[in-house]
């Protein structure tokens, strides 16, 4: 398979500063009666990194949203927002969602946003992790409980569906969770419930098995 050229870090850089100008423009809220921007209008500044479709980018670290259900999409752009995730110095991509995820000026704008992305089809991504699927159910036996078997998710236990989602940031995520960054605020007491959880897969090895498994789960 050919390579294309090395991403650098002023490569990332330049589309992020192209990216927050887009999100600028995207984001303005125009004075007087104008009506109020739609859910497609307030999503063209997430798209500028997940995707016209909401399919992720893995250069940037943006993940899939597309299919994502509104509870999900709402209560994360409320974390980022008010600094109950990305607040870590090492969650980079965090970081990057804080100011974007402040487009959004009003619970009815986040409402809106929200309810788009959760109508985008969900897509299948191709699996990019080698791992064993087989020794990876097994230790999806821990994940299950929230996510069910199928990894549709569950709104009651604050678990969101997983089985839509590039391998690649399932296994970063993981590894956020493991190090404290991900749940890193002390009143975070949704994402402390995944450090446990994490904590079970022992290695590299054992997190790349969960997730070969997760990605062999139907996508809808």
């Amino acid at each position: 398979m050919e390579k294309g050229p090395p991403v650098t870090q002023i490569n990332i850089a330049t589309r992020f500063l192209l990216f927050a100008a887009l999100a600028s423009l995207a984001g303005c809220h125009p004075s007087g009666a104008e009506p109020p921007l739609t859910g497609a209008d307030l999503y063209r500044a997430c798209g500028s990194c997940h995707g016209e479709k909401g399919e992720g980018d893995k250069v940037i670290g943006a993940p899939a949203i597309a299919g994502l259900p509104k509870w999900y999409v709402r209560r994360q752009l409320d974390s980022f927002r008010t600094g109950m995730r990305g607040a870590h110095p090492d969650d980079i991509e965090g970081l990057r969602m804080r100011p974007m995820s402040r487009q959004m000026k009003s619970q009815e704008e986040l409402e809106a946003v929200a309810t788009y992305v959760s109508q985008l089809p969900a897509q299948k991504p191709a699996p990019t992790v080698k791992g064993d699927p087989a020794k990876g159910k097994a230790a999806y036996a821990v994940c299950l409980a929230c996510h069910g078997p199928e990894g549709k998710g569950n709104e009651q236990l604050n678990a969101p569906r997983i089985n839509a989602q590039h391998d690649w940031y399932l296994v970063t995520q993981l590894h956020k969770f493991r190090a404290g960054v991900r749940d890193y605020m002390p009143n975070d007491t949704i994402g402390a419930t995944m450090r446990p959880m994490s904590m079970t897969l022992t290695n590299e090895e054992a997190i790349n098995d969960v997730v070969a498994y997760i990605s062999t789960l139907p996508p809808l």
